[in-house]
Parts: C-alpha cells; sequence; structure tokens
C-alpha cells in the first residue's frame, strides 16, 4: 500500500514542544538577566515553569512512543548517540570549571598586580578537609553508581524490574544523601562565594555538579516508578540506560573534583 511503512525510522508527528522549548527558554534567560539588572524575578520564574512543563509533556511523549513499539532497534541507536553528545557537552561544560580551577591554582595573581605571583589558596582562605566529609560523599557517590550498575544488570540480563527497582530505590537514597551533606558542607564554609577566586571558582565547579546529582536523582526515580510498573524489558529499556549514564558520568566528575578541587587545591 502507498502508505504503507516500509522501513524501521520514526517518523515524527508535528509537535508544539520544540518551539515552546525554546520560547520558554528565551524567557527564563531573559527573565536572569533582567533580575542580575535589579528587577523582579517574575518572568524568570514564568520561565522556569514553561520549561519544566516542557520538559514533563515532551518526555511523556518519548515514553508513549516507547510504549507504542516506535522505537525500533535504528531508533534506539540514535537515541543512544544523542544521549552520548548531551553528555559529552556537559563533560566540556565542566572542563570550564576545571580550566578556571587550575588556572589559578597554578598561576595565582596579587590583586591589583598580575605581573606579581600570589599564593593558592589566597590568603585567609580556609579550606575544607579533603578526609572528613568530602570523602565520605565520594563513598556515597561511588556506592549510588553501584547500585545503578547493579539495577542495569537486573534488567539488561534477567530482565527483572522488581530488582532493578529496589536497586534504584538505594542509589536514590544515596543520591540524596549526598546532596544533603553537601548543602552542609557549604552552610560550614569558612569562605564566602563573592569576593575570592577561591570561593567562586569551588562553588560554581562544585554547586553545578550538585546541581547535576538533583538531576540525576529525578532521572534515576522516574526510572524506578516506571520499573515498578514493569515497563522495563531486557530488550527496551533506553530510557534507563541514559539515566544509568548519566549517573555515571556524575560520579566520573565528582572524582575528579575531589581529587583536583579537595586534595590537590586546597
Amino acid at each position: 500500500m502507498a502508505h504503507e511503512k516500509n522501513h524501521d525510522y520514526h517518523i515524527l508527528k508535528p509537535s508544539p514542544w520544540p518551539l515552546l522549548g525554546a520560547v520558554s527558554a528565551f524567557i527564563m534567560l531573559f527573565g536572569a538577566v533582567m533580575y542580575f539588572k535589579g528587577d523582579s524575578p517574575w518572568m524568570f520564574y514564568a520561565g522556569l515553569v514553561l520549561v519544566l512543563y516542557t520538559m514533563y509533556v515532551w518526555w511523556s511523549d518519548v515514553i508513549k512512543e516507547a510504549e507504542d513499539g516506535d522505537h525500533t532497534p535504528v531508533v534506539l541507536i540514535g537515541l543512544r548517540y544523542g544521549v552520548i553528545m548531551f553528555i559529552v557537552s556537559e563533560v566540556m561544560f565542566f572542563v570550564a570549571w576545571f580550566w578556571t580551577f587550575f588556572k589559578h591554582a597554578m598561576y595565582p595573581m596579587t590583586e591589583g598586580s598580575p605581573l606579581i605571583d600570589g599564593i593558592w589558596p589566597p590568603a585567609g582562605i580556609e579550606t575544607f578537609n579533603p578526609w572528613h566529609l568530602p570523602i565520605i560523599n565520594t563513598l556515597i557517590l561511588i556506592c549510588s553508581g553501584a547500585l545503578a550498575t547493579w539495577a542495569h544488570h537486573a534488567i539488561a540480563e534477567d530482565g527483572d524490574n522488581k530488582t532493578m527497582a529496589k536497586a534504584l530505590a538505594g542509589a536514590i537514597a544515596l543520591g540524596a544523601l549526598f546532596t544533603v551533606f553537601q548543602g552542609f558542607e557549604y552552610a560550614e564554609a569558612a569562605f564566602g562565594f563573592t569576593g575570592n577566586i577561591y570561593g567562586a571558582s569551588f562553588f560554581m565547579a562544585t554547586g553545578f555538579h550538585g546541581f547535576h546529582v538533583i538531576i540525576g536523582t529525578i532521572f534515576l526515580a522516574v526510572c524506578m516508578i516506571r520499573a515498578m510498573r514493569g515497563k522495563y524489558t531486557k530488550e527496551h529499556h533506553v530510557g534507563f540506560e541514559a539515566a544509568a549514564w548519566y549517573w555515571h558520568f556524575v560520579d566520573v566528575v565528582w572524582l575528579f573534583l575531589f581529587v583536583a578541587v579537595y586534595v590537590w587545591g586546597g
């Protein structure tokens, strides 16, 4: 028949979500700039709500496509490539923060005289002891990554949604505990975000990592709920694969942060 599908590709129907996502992101960023200039933050929050709504409805459509059988082996390859490219872009995002930290650590400058070497960390900065709370957080995140790997093995090798859900529950709990301890560490910090390059670099690098931990925890929670409903199979669990890859990326970034910022840079 003329309109019969004779290929493995998924031809998407017209969707409003790309346009809505672009407009929402523009409103959010424009509102953020206005907020930084002293205006009301209402535009930023309105854009943020629209962005979150777009994410929810768009990803809901992707899940529905998977359940309808549209994710053929060819489509799954494209989805995996997309996730890989996204994670690579995230890696480069963190490279920027490592770059600024290493640059200022290896070539510290005295304020007002860039030709004279300063000291690192700057005078008056009391850094964290890496072998107290930071090492505990490192072990917590490694254990969480191990549980995510267990969940991946359970579904990929055995098709076991129940074991997968249990393992993810542990990974999520440890991810949440990491966030709590990170917040406690920030509250006890002897330096602030402003006034010194060490504090600015530290909080930007570890703060963005903490944000990624929160996003990854939510990602795993959605996968756990779907596993509890028996939505995954041995052949079709690309959504969880994306979450597991993202979570391991978060683990690796933290290991680099621990070694570079807490141990070497402190």
